[in-house]
């Protein structure tokens, strides 16, 4: 009975440990399985990835409502990822598919499907500059946004002339155009309401919109950063008179809306009535004639104390600056000396040229 008991108890150690056995294997095939598994997705996930078409960095759009299947289609399509599939997997894993930014990026050549992930949503995308000069008018800024090719989006409605502040802007593909015009309205509205606590006393308007409107003026009547304190100063002077502005450039926006008229203003244009003609008009115009810088707006807030109530071109680029009607008239003789000798040049320049 005991060599039976101790059989048997033999066969069920035996049995057990057979069992362990297929256990332990099944256990190191599920293991290495895994590990191969890993390895594999690893390799998708974190290995470079192949040559991009041109053999160099990519620039790569990503555009509203782009999802992790459409980039990941795009991404392919540029041969910037192996297996589309495995990039998707990849944005599943790490919880990023609400993480990725509108824009351009830029990527590597053979760069891994994670840092092409991590480019897409937490790399910096590509800038782009819109430069709107001091001076511009609205319609000629708003054909340059409009017409920029890396804006999205419907030109806004117009905004108040002289409400655009003039600067670099960076944008991204992707912005829209009304977001940029946004951003300028709010720019020229942090100058003013900065500069207008540090205005100085006394001055002869009343108004911010009042000041942009000089301002404006100002920054139309000279191209000279210098300058600008002495112009306003003239101006303010005139308006503490009670004289006629008599700005040129006032002229010329009733007529053109602000681009150059390129010819001389005409003398019935001098008397033209309407709105903005300072020769015509006591005072300030109804609105700006151009979006004026900051520099310009200061110099209307604190011009410097001068009697100067007249300016003419010096033929240098600048003006010169006079306190009397006498001086004025004096300047405006040598004014008229050399624009007639420079006209004598160039008709005998062009004379010369024709009989070639």
């Amino acid at each position: 009975m005991d060599a039976a008991k101790e059989f048997r108890n033999n066969q069920k150690a035996e049995k057990s440990k057979k069992i362990r056995l297929i256990e332990n294997a099944g256990i190191a095939t599920i293991v290495g399985l895994s590990i191969l598994v890993l390895a594999l997705l690893l390799g998708l996930f974190i290995g470079p990835g192949p040559k991009s078409k041109g053999g160099h960095d990519t620039v790569f759009f990503v555009a509203s409502g782009d999802g992790a299947s459409r980039i990941a289609a795009k991404l392919d399509q540029e041969n910037l990822v192996r297996l589309p599939l495995a990039f998707k997997m990849l944005v599943v894993l790490t919880g990023r598919g609400s993480d990725f930014q509108i824009g351009e990026f830029e990527i590597p050549s053979g760069a891994s499907p994670a840092k092409i992930l991590h480019i897409l949503t937490k790399g910096a995308a590509i800038s782009h500059n819109v430069t709107i000069p001091e001076g511009w008018t609205n319609g000629m800024a708003f054909e340059r946004i409009a017409s920029s090719p890396i804006l999205g989006g419907e030109m806004p409605a117009m905004v108040r002339e002289g409400s655009l502040a003039p600067d670099t802007y960076q944008v991204q593909r992707g912005d829209t155009r009304a977001t940029l015009v946004n951003r300028m309205v709010q720019a020229q509205q942090r100058i003013i309401d900065e500069l207008w606590l540090k205005r100085a006393a006394n001055l002869p308007f009343r108004s911010k919109d009042e000041a942009i409107i000089l301002a404006s003026i100002v920054e139309k009547e000279t191209g000279k950063a210098d300058e600008r304190p002495r112009v306003a100063a003239v101006f303010v002077n005139r308006l503490r008179l009670g004289m006629k502005l008599q700005s040129d450039p006032t002229i010329i926006y009733g007529i053109t809306r602000g681009l150059p008229i390129g010819r001389k203003i005409l003398r019935s244009e001098i008397s033209q009535n309407h709105p903005w003609n300072t020769y015509v008009i006591s005072g300030l115009p109804p609105t700006p004639i151009a979006n004026p810088g900051r520099a310009s707006i200061e110099a209307v807030l604190n011009p410097p104390d001068t009697k100067d109530i007249f300016f003419v071109a010096d033929g240098t680029g600048g003006h010169v600056f006079a306190q009397t009607y006498a001086e004025h008239e004096a300047n405006v003789a040598k004014w008229r000396a050399f624009r007639a000798q420079s006209e004598n040049q160039e008709q005998r320049l062009e004379g010369a040229r024709g009989s070639k």
